[in-house]
């Protein structure tokens, strides 16, 4: 059994060990990799930068650093969470998880409650950690937030964005990251509550799913959204009907936060016979248990 250890990384000799992570598993763009000198400047002046370890093996790692954001009534300070990479191999590991809750322990020994940071919403397995497990929330959309990407994962694509909210005092953050976590969501929770999703997906000749051609109305109060459960692996196959998703989701999602509704929950079922990811929306104070 593997055996899973998340340090603090603080060292000059230790950053390059999270440099050559970075080239890793981001290959083929030397340009955004996040050079030794910027973590150790970061981590010396209130930055964290973890790393997550297997078999005492660098497996992982995360990095943040403080920021300040815009309020009604001024300046706000918040921590930053700007980058996270697992290897391929690991990344069913927990390691994810793992540095996300260490990096919430220390955020909050910092004084600070809120935490942000962006991921593509097209990814499942992202949407899975960041809104299920560790129970972000999200109402912004950012178009092509980091413009051209090249790296091998992103290039290609818009690099199109959701920036989550990670209120790291709430209750419902605490009932995911406690000692008892709340179980994740199935598809069955929502068969029970007699939820549809907003579109069905048709296969097309290739059995791969498509978009509708139009963003469906939104008239209640929880809302389910589904997305391709592999998305790398369809835009590797198609990657005409991945842009496709992505100027699709883009206008669903920009239209529903226009509307007041919140990313509040992502269901990953992969034990059926057909993998599914969808996001659930919700406006107002619904939740899911309100329909169960």
């Amino acid at each position: 059994m593997t055996n899973l250890t998340i340090h603090l990384i603080e060292t000059p000799e230790e950053m390059t060990l999270i440099e050559d992570l970075q080239r890793t598993i981001w290959p083929d763009s030397e340009t955004d990799i996040v050079p030794s000198h910027m973590l150790i400047t970061a981590v010396h002046n209130g930055g964290l930068v973890l790393g997550a370890f297997a078999d005492e093996k660098l497996i992982g790692f995360l990095f943040g650093f403080p920021g300040l954001e815009g309020t009604p009534d001024g300046p706000r300070p918040k921590h930053c969470s700007h980058m996270m990479g697992i290897l391929p191999d690991h990344r069913d590991s927990g390691a994810g998880f793992a540095l996300k809750r260490a990096q919430w322990q220390m955020v909050r020994h910092q004084g600070l409650d809120h935490v942000t940071w962006t991921y593509d919403p097209l990814l499942s397995r992202n949407a899975h950690l960041n809104i299920a497990k560790l129970g972000a929330v999200c109402t912004t959309y950012r178009r092509a937030e980091y413009g051209e990407m090249r790296d091998g994962v992103n290039a290609g694509l818009p690099s199109d964005r959701f920036q989550v909210d990670w209120w790291i005092n709430t209750r419902r953050v605490e009932t995911r990251l406690g000692k008892h976590p709340r179980p994740t969501l199935k598809l069955d929770h929502v068969n029970r509550a007699g939820l549809r999703p907003l579109y069905a997906l048709h296969p097309s000749t290739d059995n791969l799913p498509c978009p509708p051609e139009h963003v469906p109305p939104f008239e209640d109060r929880l809302l389910l959204a589904e997305i391709p459960v592999n998305f790398q692996a369809l835009k590797s196959k198609d990657f005409a009907l991945a842009r496709d998703w992505r100027f699709f989701t883009r206008e669903l999602f920009e239209t529903a936060f226009k509307a007041d509704y919140i990313v509040t929950d992502f269901i990953f079922d992969t034990n059926q016979g057909n993998p599914r990811g969808m996001y659930i929306l919700t406006h107002g104070e619904s939740t899911l248990e309100d329909f169960e």
